[in-house]
C-alpha cells in the first residue's frame, strides 16, 4: 500500500548502535541505557510536507532567512601546533549589548573582545558549554548554527564556535585554509577552555564537515576526551563515497558540487595573497575548478601533501574513527541527504561502538529537516539530547562504570582506526 504519511508531514525515524550500549547513571541512581536515552529524548519528526525530498529540503535553505539574532565577541588565537603555524578565530555567544555599532570587517552582529574584556573571562562557573564546528565554508554566522545556539544559550547554557581557518570573515596568517581531518584548533580551544573555566562541563557539536572533524577529534582523544557527549549532525562520514555520491547525478554534480566549489573559490579570493604564497598552488588552476573535488585536487592537496583528492578523502574520513570514541556520542543524519550520501553512514560501525548510536530519518535533506512554519527539527532533537544529558545524567558515574578494554590492554594485533597516511603529530 502507498505510504501517504509525508502528506501530514511524519518522517520515520530509525536508531542504530550497539545491542548493548554503554549504561547511563541518571542523577537519581537509576540505570539507562544509551539507546534507550537516546530514543527517550528523540522527538518525533514532522516535516513540511511542501518540502516532501531531500532536493526540496536541501535547497530551501538557500531561501534568505534571518534566523535566531546569535550575538558573538570573537577571540583570534595563534595556533600553537608546530606544523600548523597561524591564527584562528573562535566566537563566543554574549549577551545582546545595549548599545550595537557594527564591524564591517566581521559577520554581523561579531565584535573582538578587547584586551580588558578577555582578561576578564576565565570564571570559575559550572555552566555547561557547548562548542560548535560548522560546516564547509561557513561559520558563526550560519543560520543552521544559530537556530542550535538559540535553545541551548536559551536554557542557560555558554556556548562558542570554533571558525575554521579563513571563515567567518577571519584572516590567515599561512597559506593554509582548513582541511576535513585538521583537529588541532579544536584541541587548541579545548585544553584553553579546560583551563580557563576549570568547572565547565564542555559538549560538542560539529556539522557537516565540521561533524567529520569532530568525530576524528573525539577518536584521536579517546578516552581522554573533554567533552561529555557530542552530536554529529549530517557528517559526510565516508568523503570518498560521499564524493562519488556528487557526481553521479546532474543535481549532484550541477548544483551541490559544482555551490561547494564555487564558495570555495569565493573563500579562496579573500585569501589569495597570502594563499600563494605556496609556490605549489596556482591562481589560474585554482579559478579554473568547477566542482568542489577540482578545488580539492588544486589546492587541498598541493597544500597538504596528497596526491590525489581521493587519497585526502581516505585520510580525512570518519568512518573508522567512530569505533574509537569513548564518550556518549550522536549521529543525525537523514538518508535521502544529497551531499552526504547514504552509502556513506557507517552503519556496521555504530553497531560496533556501544558509546555511540545514530538516529536516521527517511527524509530531511543535508543540515535541513525544514518544519512547518521554518524551524529545524535537527535543532530540537540536538537541544533535547543535550539539556537532558546534561540536567538528568550522571556523566561522572556514567564515565566510570563503562569500561572498555585499553590498547595497552589487547594483545596484537591492535586496530588503530585513527592511524592516519599523512602523519602529523597531536
Amino acid at each position: 500500500m502507498f505510504d501517504l504519511t509525508w502528506l501530514a508531514g511524519h518522517a520515520k525515524t530509525a536508531f542504530t548502535h550497539s545491542p548493548k550500549t554503554i549504561t547511563l547513571t541518571t542523577k537519581a541512581g537509576v540505570k539507562q541505557s544509551f539507546a534507550d536515552f537516546v530514543r527517550q529524548v528523540t522527538p518525533p519528526c514532522r516535516l513540511n510536507p511542501l518540502l516532501f525530498n531531500g532536493h526540496l529540503q536541501t535547497m530551501w535553505t538557500a531561501v534568505k532567512e534571518a534566523g535566531p539574532p546569535i550575538y558573538y565577541k570573537r577571540r583570534v588565537f595563534q595556533s600553537t601546533h608546530e606544523l600548523y603555524p597561524g591564527q584562528f578565530a573562535v566566537d563566543f555567544v554574549v549577551p545582546v549589548p545595549e548599545a550595537f555599532e557594527p564591524d564591517e570587517e566581521l559577520p554581523e552582529r561579531t565584535l573582538y573582545y578587547s584586551e580588558s574584556e578577555f582578561e576578564k573571562v576565565r570564571k570559575e562557573d559550572d555552566t555547561p558549554m557547548l562548542v560548535c564546528l560548522h560546516g564547509l565554508s561557513g561559520g558563526s554566522h550560519e543560520v543552521y548554527l544559530r537556530h542550535v545556539v538559540a535553545p541551548i544559550t536559551a536554557a542557560g547554557w555558554e556556548c562558542c564556535v570554533v571558525n575554521a581557518r579563513g571563515c567567518a570573515l577571519s584572516k590567515i596568517t599561512t597559506p593554509q585554509m582548513f582541511n576535513a581531518r585538521a583537529t588541532w584548533d579544536v584541541r587548541q580551544t579545548v585544553k584553553w577552555l579546560r583551563e580557563t573555566f576549570p568547572n565547565r562541563p564542555l559538549y560538542g557539536i560539529g556539522f557537516s564537515l565540521g561533524a567529520n572533524i569532530i568525530t576524528n577529534y573525539c577518536a584521536e582523544e579517546g578516552e581522554k576526551c573533554e567533552f561529555k557527549a557530542v552530536i554529529a549532525c549530517s557528517n559526510p562520514w565516508n568523503l570518498e563515497l560521499s564524493n562519488k555520491g556528487l557526481q553521479r547525478s546532474w543535481l549532484g554534480s550541477e548544483v551541490y558540487s559544482r555551490t561547494m566549489g564555487d564558495n570555495l573559490k569565493r573563500l579562496y579570493g579573500l585569501h589569495k595573497d597570502q594563499m600563494l604564497k605556496n609556490p605549489a598552488l596556482k591562481d589560474e588552476d585554482i579559478m579554473a575548478c568547477k566542482y568542489i573535488h577540482d578545488f580539492d585536487r588544486v589546492v587541498q592537496c598541493p597544500t597538504w601533501g596528497y596526491p590525489t583528492e581521493g587519497a585526502y578523502y581516505r585520510d580525512a574520513t570518519s568512518v573508522d574513527a567512530l569505533t574509537a570514541i569513548r564518550i556518549p556520542f550522536l549521529g543525525i543524519s537523514a538518508e535521502d541527504d544529497p551531499i552526504s550520501a547514504v552509502e556513506a553512514i557507517p552503519y556496521a560501525e555504530f553497531k560496533a561502538n556501544p558509546y555511540a548510536v545514530l538516529v536516521t530519518t527517511n527524509w530531511g535533506g543535508h543540515l535541513s529537516w525544514f518544519q512547518l512554519g521554518g524551524k529545524r527539527w535537527f535543532a530540537t532533537a540536538v537541544a533535547d539530547f543535550l539539556t537532558n544529558m546534561h540536567d538528568n545524567i550522571d556523566l561522572n558515574a556514567t564515565a566510570a562504570t563503562n569500561g572498555i578494554k585499553t590498547d595497552a590492554e589487547r594483545k596484537y594485533p591492535v586496530w588503530d582506526p585513527t592511524n592516519r597516511r599523512l602523519t602529523v603529530p597531536l
